[in-house]
């Protein structure tokens, strides 16, 4: 790749208002190094999604999760507290829990046996008498930020105070909590792999609906495209339209009979976690990077009633969803091999339509120049 790191994020101009803003440069969908960046700034600086509080609800429950590369896990204490830790133990950096998730009275390596307790604490190491300035207090395991929201565990790797101000502020509470999203239950998770940067992807969910009628035929047959509605906030964006009703001679039969109600909301959190919310339906999109041009997506699916009586009703939910990222999937892959066209930089900005993707592009240069020290 030519040109330094420096050189290639300064290429993008933050101070450019949306009438006048280009997209980031290509470069940074294809450098391997603003990748390698990207992790030691963006994904180590902001929340992540780590699981869901349900998983977590009672005293020795655990979940793990990977975030930027590194193994967490994620813990509540017999005292109630929920902690979050490295999950590398202090001997020689084996995996502690190797479930995705369960329930332990106690946190031991599969390696030697090392033992923690749920509070992280190094409470037992096999045959290890005679060993001099050895300090067990000292050798926990390495603890993580960690903060609830709604229904979901967040965890931030560069530590601080576990406050979600900036992300979750009172302008976007104002829209979350009359959907009162805990009275949605889980059912399932799905994960998707695409050939293309993470950052396509987010691209694609933040152009405020400007692809839809292109793309998704059955869902724009229930949105309102001239009343859709896009509010940027300091770290997060929502969009939302109003439904068509499921009678409405345009709508499509398919997608208007598991997405009902009077509005649709799309929540976007920076930097890559998505809540897609219709009355009585939810999914969460968390956004993984496995590379400078392969991305994970995952999904996990919410309803008002996860009986076995509404499977029916679930699963062609989820049929619709499914049809729809394999609709995204498609074009994310194509806008990534474009990206490496020698005939394209960047592209203008729909002033319309395309406000949540500047405020994306702009926080990730604050978090990649200012943040992240960069050199050559």
């Amino acid at each position: 790749m030519s040109g330094s790191i420096a050189d290639i994020v300064d290429r993008y101009d933050p101070n450019q208002p949306l009438t006048h803003a280009s997209t980031i440069p290509a470069p940074w969908y294809v450098d391997p190094r603003i990748a390698d960046l990207e992790r030691k700034t963006v994904f180590s600086l902001s929340w992540q999604m780590a699981g869901r509080t349900g998983q977590v609800r009672d005293a020795g429950r655990y979940l793990t999760a990977e975030i930027a590369g590194e193994p967490i896990v994620v813990v509540r204490g017999d005292d109630g507290i929920l902690r979050a830790f490295f999950n590398v133990c202090r001997h020689h950096a084996a995996a502690v829990m190797t479930e995705a998730e369960g329930h332990a009275r106690h946190l031991q390596c599969p390696y030697h046996g090392w033992t923690y307790a749920l509070d992280g604490s190094l409470v037992a190491t096999p045959q290890f008498a005679g060993v001099r300035d050895f300090d067990p207090a000292k050798n926990g395991l390495a603890p993580l930020a960690v903060t609830t929201w709604e229904e979901w565990v967040f965890v931030r790797l560069a530590g601080g105070d576990a406050s979600l101000s900036g992300v979750v502020s009172p302008s976007l509470t104002e829209h979350t909590r009359p959907l009162r999203f805990s009275t949605l239950r889980w059912m399932e998770r799905r994960s998707y792999l695409l050939d293309c940067n993470w950052k396509v992807f987010v691209d694609n969910y933040l152009d405020g609906g400007y692809h839809v009628a292109h793309l998704h035929k059955g869902l724009d047959s229930v949105l309102a495209p001239g009343r859709y509605r896009i509010e940027a906030g300091d770290r997060f964006c929502v969009q939302s339209s109003p439904l068509a009703a499921a009678t409405s001679a345009a709508a499509d039969a398919r997608t208007a009979s598991v997405r009902s109600g009077d509005c649709a909301y799309y929540f976007w959190l920076y930097p890559n976690f998505m809540i897609n919310w219709y009355q009585g339906v939810m999914d969460t999109n968390l956004v993984v990077p496995r590379g400078s041009d392969r991305t994970e997506v995952i999904f996990d699916y919410f309803f008002a009633d996860v009986a076995d009586e509404s499977r029916s009703r679930n699963r062609a939910s989820i049929a619709v969803s499914e049809t729809i990222q394999a609709e995204d999937a498609a074009i994310c892959n194509s806008v990534q091999r474009g990206l490496r066209s020698r005939s394209y930089n960047a592209g203008r900005l729909s002033v319309r339509r395309e406000a949540g993707e500047h405020l994306f592009h702009r926080l990730l240069h604050a978090d990649l120049s200012a943040r992240g020290g960069v050199t050559g």
